[in-house]
């Protein structure tokens, strides 16, 4: 799967100097590829790293260091394609030591709808669904959960939250209509907002 896999954007090896690397979360990777393809950004390599581990945070630190020591010496500039995501600060702490980059904001969430946009927002009862995680609410949701063996648990981890929120990168009304089908499984609101890609076009951008 695409999202579990080490790749680069254009299918081949890394060619050396003069390039940046992407080193990404999983989730993200068929946006960055649209990106790139769209945007003919020929000069960036992607790899990403499973995106499973947004479900294990304190996993992802040494995950990226291990990239980065890997491919150090194929790349003149290497860039973390990760948020915050949970880690509390060690991988910004981790991206100084070594001396690489990384997406500003807490999370995924946040830089899709524009960090600025979403701090003003300030929403504490809302659940966030990209496009991917729409795809893989069962794998990444649902099952992680316990929701499938033990439905009860719906309350404990969803009773607080009032709505859920989908970010849509992409216009596809077949995810739409899962997203939408994935708040009534959480017995949650509904709220669609098209953000695109957000910050993260404008970051790859600056690259």
């Amino acid at each position: 799967m695409m999202d579990d896999a080490t790749l680069t954007a254009n299918g081949l090896a890394p060619t050396g100097k003069g390039r940046v690397l992407l080193i990404a979360c999983g989730a993200l990777a068929r946006e960055i590829i649209d990106l790139k393809a769209v945007n003919r950004w020929d000069h960036l390599d992607l790899q990403c790293l499973p995106a499973i581990l947004h479900n294990h945070p304190e996993k992802i630190v040494p995950a990226v260091r291990a990239a980065v020591e890997n491919h150090r010496s194929q790349y003149d500039d290497i860039f973390i394609v990760y948020a915050d995501c949970g880690t509390g600060g060690l991988l910004q702490s981790a991206c100084d030591e070594m001396g690489v980059q990384m997406v500003a904001g807490p999370h995924c969430y946040s830089f899709f709808e524009g960090n600025a946009t979403f701090a003003a927002r300030d929403e504490m009862t809302a659940f966030y669904l990209t496009d991917f995680l729409v795809r893989q609410f069962d794998a990444f949701v649902w099952q992680p959960l316990g929701l499938d063996r033990h439905p009860e648990l719906r309350d404990m981890y969803f009773g607080h939250y009032t709505k859920l929120v989908y970010q849509a990168q992409t216009d596809d009304a077949a995810l739409v209509t899962k997203a939408e089908e994935c708040a009534r499984r959480l017995g949650l609101d509904f709220e669609q907002r098209n953000t695109g890609y957000g910050d993260l076009k404008t970051t790859l951008a600056s690259l």
